[in-house]
């Protein structure tokens, strides 16, 4: 059996506030939101004003992501998310995150993510600078 992740094990981090509308007829957070708080996680990294990943005229797209959910969420509060890289490809990245509200893991997700070229909107290589910053950002 593997140890339980911790925020700690995870390079990147964001964080997002709970909102009452974000609960559902269970009183817990619903299931859709966990998504909304990826990428949150996601979009921080990827798109960070003071170091963007993607090269001039790329953007970045999902192209897969799966979650499985651990425990519930529970309104109010905030939810942490850790991102690190677990793969880089010639254009893609590999991203497994994790979610925890008040320190309890409530959530993984893996996605795959796309560097593409936003005139053409076919895939590209990542830039050599996206590379090095990729590999710094590499889970334990």
């Amino acid at each position: 059996m593997t140890d339980k992740p911790t925020l700690a094990d995870y390079p990147r981090h964001a964080h997002d506030k709970l909102r009452y509308a974000d609960t559902d007829r269970q009183g817990h957070v619903n299931n859709a939101v966990f998504a909304t708080f990826f990428e949150t996680g996601r979009v921080e990294f990827l798109y960070d004003p003071a170091a963007p990943l993607h090269g001039p005229d790329g953007a970045f797209v999902i192209a897969r992501v799966a979650i499985d959910f651990v425990d519930e969420i529970r309104w109010p509060g905030r939810v942490d998310v850790g991102s690190r890289v677990a793969a880089i490809g010639r254009s893609s990245i590999r991203l497994e995150q994790a979610l925890f509200q008040d320190g309890r893991h409530v959530a993984s997700a893996e996605s795959v993510i796309v560097h593409v070229d936003t005139r053409d909107r076919k895939s590209r290589p990542l830039p050599q600078a996206t590379l090095v910053a990729l590999e710094a950002c590499k889970g334990r």
